[in-house]
């Protein structure tokens, strides 16, 4: 590490970040701008680690989720804008009103450059508007601009009107739909038409303060310590992209690649989580998708693994419907749990999600609980699997809380709770899993167990290992350990905000080689582990601090009482996941509790 004290203050402050946050006031329409101490940037780096931070010590343990006293924190990584390709991604932090703890959303597209530059590194906006605002945000500081026209606009429009207004050329816009409007708890955040910080209901945080949308634009540049290194470590990993087999996958066929995956191993989530396989993925495969479809890749700024397929309905009654997906997850979500195995209809259930502005995943699940209680006969009116008509009809009530989408728009525990299927739902903390089994995917049920926003897919990707034979997915001994490595690792990942979809591409060596490039900090392998560490400490600190204890670290019981395959063969006992768990306590350094040392103190104080 640096020994030179003064060195050390000079580099913080050059080198991959301005050193300010910008504070944003909507109860008294005004900002100001703060400095962020050197110090807090060299123990938590960016992203996810200076908006944890943030928001740990701006966020009570009595803040309530949707009221103006919690705070909603945007952050960039010191590598936006700096000509990586696996950097243009933003985060936004709150408490969430989905779950009532520590609430992330991250989104790609080509928002995060233009965030960072106008000037800041973070941006925390406060209070609530008497009336609907939107923002506009540059290196000035923040304008704001009476919104009343744009509620009720679906979030197509509203990031066309905003931009528009505005009038900057090359501006971006993050804006919600009426489902934010309305504080659907599992509304999303949208940039780029198609691009979604989705889960934990930041959307509805959003619209619980009146604000319709933030436009950016700027000319700052946050100047890098060495760009010809930089420079060189770019063109070796676009070399070594051209020839990796997952970049390629992606860019040819994106994320619904998976489906075919997930049933060949009978970890694709069907009829609400009874199955594990569909009886033919035919009509709703990559393959089909690719030649029935006309997709063509689409890339976030500077990315050359483009994941992303623009796809056009070509026949139907959708025909002529553009869609950026639709992604696995949607995929999973409304073909897999809700039967509806169609691609043409989940891309239409996929627009609709994006124009009001929710998070696929929830609502296919939503979804799916609502069908399920309608067959046990706790509901009338339900539809049933396969209905897309009655599936997005409920959509739609969902984002204007009306019917049964009033008790749906609440999230997955307390419509559960209000329709009698706690015993039913399929829910880790609030927060619905991913379409990978941990029946199958023993490793993945650590992974939603632990999970610092609920049962998350993202924090460690640890399908990644399991489907690919570094592990054997039915091991539980010595599990965690390579679990922790992961999870460290996309840590590091999230603290510069990268692409999960490099994990392949940059392993510890380069991303400490990546990092002094561009921070001038010269992390060892191990600070980069005791970085990762604290981050994920700090994440644990804010939830026992909004009441989680070692119980919510488990699985729905239908995991454990339901095997899938034809013989039961796949299955997770609370045993299993009994050992896992306290493997990862004991490697993260928490107690048998899960809870870290120094959980008297608050960031700063030294507690990490």
């Amino acid at each position: 590490m640096l020994q030179n004290g003064d060195d050390e203050e000079v580099l913080f402050k050059m080198y991959g970040f301005f050193g300010r946050l910008l504070r944003i006031d909507l109860a008294s329409k005004s900002s100001r701008v703060e400095e962020i101490e050197k110090t807090v940037l060299k123990t938590y780096l960016g992203g996810k680690g200076l908006g944890t931070y943030l928001l740990l010590r701006e966020v009570g343990s009595r803040t309530e989720p949707l009221s103006p006293q919690n705070k909603l924190i945007f952050v960039t990584g010191p590598a936006a804008d700096s000509g990586h390709p696996a950097a243009s991604r933003y985060a936004v932090l709150s408490r969430s009103p989905l779950t009532g703890i520590y609430g992330a959303a991250y989104s790609g597209g080509h928002a995060a450059p233009v965030m960072k530059r106008t000037g800041f590194d973070a941006f925390i906006i406060e209070g609530s508007s008497s009336e609907p605002v939107f923002l506009n945000v540059s290196e000035k500081g923040a304008q704001f601009h009476d919104a009343s026209v744009l509620w009720g606009m679906d979030s197509y429009e509203t990031e066309e009107r905003i931009k528009e207004q505005v009038g900057v050329q090359g501006s971006q816009a993050l804006v919600i739909g009426p489902a934010g409007e309305n504080m659907v708890r599992f509304a999303c955040i949208k940039n780029n038409r198609w691009r979604s910080a989705g889960r934990t209901g930041m959307g509805a945080v959003m619209g619980s303060k009146k604000l319709k949308g933030i436009v950016f634009s700027g000319r700052e540049r946050a100047a890098v310590a060495d760009e010809c290194k930089l420079k060189e470590i770019v063109r070796e990993l676009r070399e070594r992209g051209k020839v990796d087999g997952g970049a390629r996958a992606y860019y040819n066929f994106g994320t619904p690649m998976m489906v075919a995956i997930m049933n060949e191993v009978c970890s694709f989530p069907r009829r609400y989580w009874h199955e594990g396989k569909a009886p033919s993925t035919k009509k709703f495969s990559a393959e089909y998708m690719r030649e029935q479809m006309k997709t063509r890749p689409r890339a976030c700024r500077g990315c050359f693994i483009a994941c992303g397929k623009l796809s056009t309905v070509t026949g139907g009654r959708h025909r002529g419907l553009v869609i950026e997906g639709p992604e696995y997850e949607t995929i999973y979500s409304f073909a897999g749990l809700c039967c509806i195995e169609d691609l043409e209809e989940v891309a239409y259930l996929n627009d609709l999600c994006d124009r009001l502005g929710m998070d696929t995943i929830s609502a296919g699940n939503l979804a799916a609980l609502a069908v399920e209680a309608g067959l046990a006969g706790k509901v009338s009116g339900a539809p049933r699997y396969g209905d897309v008509d009655g599936i997005a009809a409920l959509l739609q009530e969902m984002a204007e809380w009306k019917g049964l989408g009033s008790v749906l728009a609440r999230g997955i525990r307390e419509a559960a709770a209000q329709l009698g299927m706690e015993e039913s739902a399929i829910h880790v903390k609030g927060l619905e899993p991913a379409g990978y089994d941990p029946r199958v995917l023993k490793g993945m049920g650590l992974a939603y167990a632990t999970s610092d926003r609920g049962a998350c897919h993202l924090r460690a990707t640890f399908y990644k290992p399991e489907l690919s034979g570094i592990i054997d997915p039915k091991q539980v001994e010595g599990k965690a350990a390579l679990f922790v490595d992961y999870e460290d690792r996309m840590a590091v990942f999230d603290t510069m905000i990268f692409c999960r979809f490099f994990r392949d591409l940059i392993g510890w060596e380069e991303l400490g080689e990546t990092i002094a490039a561009v921070t001038g900090i010269p992390y060892s392998n191990r600070e980069l582990r005791q970085l990762a560490n604290r981050v994920v400490t700090l994440t644990r600190m804010f939830n026992i601090s909004c009441g989680l204890t070692r119980a919510d670290d488990t699985l729905p019981k239908r995991f454990f009482r339901e095997p899938l395959g034809e013989k039961g063969e796949h299955y997770i006992t609370p045993e299993e996941l009994e050992q896992m768990v306290e493997e990862y306590y004991a490697l993260r350094g928490w107690d048998s509790e899960g809870v870290p040392g120094g959980m008297q103190q608050r960031p700063g104080s030294g507690a990490v």
